[in-house]
């Protein structure tokens, strides 16, 4: 059976939006979301036709108790909340959302007319939680001045390190994502040399070049970042944007991190937070703070068209290995697995 997967591996853009939404309780608002699902691709197609170059796109996401509530049993094999991470003053938190749309476009204009009709449509069984405009910063910076994104995967790259594959058969096609709103004491970190950032990112700034590893501390943030499993890294697309309120002092970095399980993201905020060995930590930390978190399921296209107003219950589990489809792609077989769980419980460190 072949199944189309959601764009998220979708090429990076100068524009995108972030709306989280929990949905309102009432069986009417379920239905609402559920007949949604399978006209957001005919809305994304009539918006996107404005101007087709602009790459206008959308990834919609479910979190664990919207899913319960909507389709019911199967659920993705790795779908849980977001897990909190306590560690002395460091705290990466849980907060509410039910539904993530990350969308992406060249222009603006294009996002911010896709999120309105998104809301005209469900706005009336949701409640907002978040929403945020980011925006490409010089040359694909952050706010901390630093270039965002270098190591991303590409191509059949990227799409193995997003889709499920065999490993989960009923959803292969989907994906994880975590996002987290980070805001950024700049004052404070403009406060330290270039060499003391570098370290602590561990790249040169102006180059973009990593440190050397006889030189680079093993705190360094790419270096708390990288997740090897029988001696392969395993990667994650991340799309982060920069975002901000002049006249609020507010200067931030919306993280979003794609994955094939959950919990390679969750390794890596636990090396940050907690440190890799404990008390090693990320010391981005010490400016930089999350005030939002979430875990979403992205389950394919094919998955989303077929869910009808009334339904409650996902598609069945295909009877041969599925052909998934990356948009833009041709279809291929996906079976490969890395074979990695979930993180258990709440982690806390002090």
């Amino acid at each position: 059976m072949r199944k189309v997967a959601q764009m998220v591996a979708a090429q990076l853009t100068r524009a995108a939006i972030f709306l989280v939404v929990t949905i309102k309780p009432g069986t009417e608002h379920a239905a609402t979301i559920r007949s949604f699902c399978g006209d957001l691709a005919a809305l994304l197609r009539a918006v996107e036709f404005r101007d087709i170059e602009a790459q206008l796109s959308c990834v919609m996401g479910f979190g664990s108790a919207a899913w319960d509530a909507l389709f019911g049993a199967p659920r993705p094999a790795a779908l849980h909340t977001f897990r909190e991470i306590h560690a002395g003053t460091r705290h990466a938190v849980s907060t509410p959302g039910d539904l993530l749309f990350h969308i992406r476009a060249k222009r603006m204009d294009l996002c911010f007319e896709l999120a309105t009709q998104i809301m005209a449509r469900i706005g009336s069984a949701t409640t907002p939680q978040d929403e945020v405009h980011g925006f490409r910063y010089f040359d694909d910076r952050d706010l901390i001045g630093f270039v965002d994104g270098t190591e991303n995967p590409r191509g059949e790259e990227a799409s193995d390190a997003v889709l499920i594959g065999e490993e989960d058969p009923a959803f292969a096609g989907g994906s994880y994502v975590i996002v987290q709103k980070y805001l950024h004491d700049l004052d404070g970190w403009n406060g330290l040399s270039t060499e003391d950032q570098e370290k602590i990112i561990g790249r040169k700034k102006l180059s973009d070049i990593e440190l050397d590893d006889s030189i680079k501390p093993t705190s360094a943030h790419n270096a708390l970042t990288t997740i090897v499993e029988d001696g392969k890294e395993v990667k994650i697309l991340r799309d982060n944007m920069p975002f901000g309120r002049a006249t609020q002092g507010e200067f931030g970095t919306y993280f979003i991190g794609y994955s094939r399980s959950p919990r390679t993201i969750e390794t890596m905020l636990g090396n940050m937070f907690i440190g890799r060995p404990p008390g090693n930590y990320d010391r981005l930390l010490d400016f930089s703070r999350a005030v939002t978190g979430n875990l979403f399921f992205v389950p394919s296209v094919t998955f989303l068209e077929d869910v009808s107003e009334d339904s409650s219950s996902a598609t069945a589990t295909p009877a041969e290995p599925a052909m998934i489809e990356s948009p833009g792609s041709g279809a291929q077989p996906n079976d490969g697995s890395l074979n990695i769980g979930s993180l258990k419980g709440e982690v806390s460190h002090e």
